[in-house]
């Protein structure tokens, strides 16, 4: 579903990502661990076309289409999502206006305002999210949790072919990081795939991902399966 072809990428004329291949098929969740500074978080914003990062090399292939040059937006209407590491805060727009702005440009036919909110509140009552919320503008004033939990409603509400989620797990408290998780299982289909980075195995508490990506220096230097997020937690990166 989601395929990356010796994937170099550059960042203010420094080389970070080095030459990175990996496939994530559908219905499967891929999870990236590695210490700071390996590149992780670039290789997301890369594969959802921020602007900050170049590809000098290698391709990002999706549903079977090269989109290593597409823009931002269109990336997303082919069906990817990105939760951010630190999703940003915007002053006068509300979650409820957000989210049905941006499902109605990915997403045809469009709602109308009483069918969008209609799904907008069962999700909300999922997570577990006080309804006064879709109120409030995006992010201002939330704790880190909160605005986890906001990523994964707009990654519910939006409902993409696949997820990259950089991060979405730090700083969560143990109650939601389970409502958290339960959120991307219920994502996870077999005809979506997710894509998760995290320095952190307790999310296989609540999740069994299909492989497990060590990054290091720019590189995926190790794959295996679950167990070896639980090694890393035994034995750290440098082992």
């Amino acid at each position: 579903m989601l395929s990356l072809n010796n994937l170099h990428i550059t960042a203010d004329n420094k080389e970070i990502v080095k030459g990175v291949t990996l496939n994530v098929p559908a219905g499967e969740v891929h999870v990236i661990m590695g210490p700071n500074g390996s590149g992780k978080s670039t290789l997301a914003n890369t594969i959802m076309g921020h602007p900050k990062y170049t590809v000098t090399t290698g391709t990002i292939t999706f549903n079977n289409k090269d989109i290593t040059q597409a823009r931002p937006d269109e990336r997303a209407r082919a069906g990817l999502f990105l939760s951010m590491q630190y999703p940003p805060s915007i002053a006068g727009v509300t979650i409820s206006q957000f989210l049905r702005a941006a499902y109605n440009a990915t997403h045809t036919p469009a709602f109308s305002v009483m069918e969008f909110n209609k799904v907008l509140r069962e999700k909300i009552d999922e997570l577990e999210i006080d309804r006064s919320f879709i109120k409030r503008n995006i992010n201002e004033g939330f704790s880190g949790g909160e605005k986890k939990r906001i990523e994964i409603l707009q990654l519910l509400v939006l409902e993409p072919r696949f997820a990259i989620l950089d991060e979405t797990d730090s700083g969560l408290d143990v109650d939601a990081l389970k409502v958290v998780m339960d959120g991307v299982k219920q994502f996870a289909t077999p005809k979506r795939g997710v894509f998760i980075i995290t320095h952190y195995a307790r999310l296989l508490e609540f999740l069994k991902p299909n492989a497990v990506h060590i990054m290091r220096e720019g590189n995926i230097v190790r794959t295996d399966g679950a167990e070896l997020a639980l090694e890393i937690e035994k034995k750290g990166f440098e082992k």
